[in-house]
């Protein structure tokens, strides 16, 4: 049985380059007390940078090591998101060739998802088109785009191109809107608490904009387990029976949650079996965050520890079957 980890991540020494050079005033590399170096995202202090993020040779090692056969690597946020045009698109340019690279070096081991220019839809499709060619899997965005909503009607070019060509998106929270009032770097919530509310948000304002029936065959993930959104599912239903505003919808919220793929990473098994009763282990995912923090063991005990025909989908059949791996 394979284990393939759908969700994981990779800078480059040519991504780093660019963030020193042009990232101001969006992005900014701070210092921590032991020289160690870290992203500064929109004022909030996001990613620590290790040896892991920028070597695959390490990254292979530690496959091996916690027995995973096949890592689908993204670009974490900010992703592209941020600088001039030319700049995101040079920062797609660099990453699509860095992960495209990988991918033909360990051929067995490591697939990629594009990086898009995302806020400039021309540049976009055009990288899209470039991608595709040089082997991408599926497309990586986040839950907004430097603020706006992934349901903008600016952006369906990117989605009518990306549905079309039957690839999967993985929706990755970034820094949420509205972030320097909540204070999310205090107490280091942005990862665990922050990054939830931005996916669930993101999700539940297309689900509700209609976006799913409009693009009926478009394969989104929900990472981390799609947030809060399957413990808000029934709530989500609820009010929308009770209230009178205008609806874009007809069929009940929770329907397009069980529509939808998600990725296994969370840390309690009635939690992961919760999702499963939601969408079926069909459309859950094995993931893992590497090289960000992670319990890989017990992400793979959790998943190992669900009943066998499950847990075979969810460490690898269906990857296999979203991907055609």
């Amino acid at each position: 049985m394979p284990v393939i980890d759908i969700h994981t991540h990779s800078l480059s020494d040519n991504w780093l380059k660019l963030v020193r050079e042009r990232g101001r005033p969006e992005l900014e590399i701070g210092k921590n007390a032991k020289g160690g170096e870290f992203l500064v995202e929109f004022g909030t202090p996001s990613m620590a940078f290790h040896k892991a993020m920028f070597d695959y040779e390490q990254r292979i090692r530690d496959m091996d090591a916690e027995a995973i056969d096949v890592s689908v690597v993204s670009l974490t946020s900010p992703n592209a998101f941020w600088g001039t045009e030319e700049i995101s698109t040079e920062c797609a340019r660099i990453m699509n060739d860095d992960m495209a690279a990988a991918q033909r070096y360990y051929p067995d081991r490591i697939r990629f998802f594009a990086t898009l220019p995302w806020e400039f839809p021309e540049k976009a499709v055009r990288e899209l088109e470039r991608a595709f060619q040089l082997g991408a899997v599926g497309v990586m965005t986040l839950a907004n785009v430097r603020g706006k909503f992934l349901n903008d009607p600016k952006f369906d070019p990117i989605w009518a191109d990306v549905e079309r060509r039957g690839m999967p998106v993985l929706i990755h929270p970034t820094v949420p809107p509205g972030s320097e009032r909540m204070d999310l770097g205090t107490h280091s919530l942005l990862g665990p608490v922050g990054f939830m509310f931005d996916t669930t948000l993101a999700i539940a304002r297309m689900i509700m904009d209609g976006f799913f029936d409009r693009y009926s065959d478009i394969k989104v993930i929900a990472s981390h387990a799609g947030g809060y959104l399957p413990y808000v599912s029934k709530r989500m239903d609820l009010f929308f029976e009770k209230t009178d505003s205008e609806k874009q919808i007809t069929n009940l919220p929770s329907t397009y949650l069980e529509r939808i793929y998600y990725d296994s990473i969370i840390y309690q098994g009635d939690g992961l079996q919760s999702l499963i009763n939601l969408a079926g282990a069909d459309r859950v995912l094995f993931g893992t965050d590497y090289p960000h923090a992670a319990d890989i063991p017990v992400l793979k005990s959790l998943a190992g520890a669900l009943p066998s025909d499950q847990a075979v989908k969810v460490l690898g059949k269906a990857a296999e079957n979203i991907f055609a791996l």
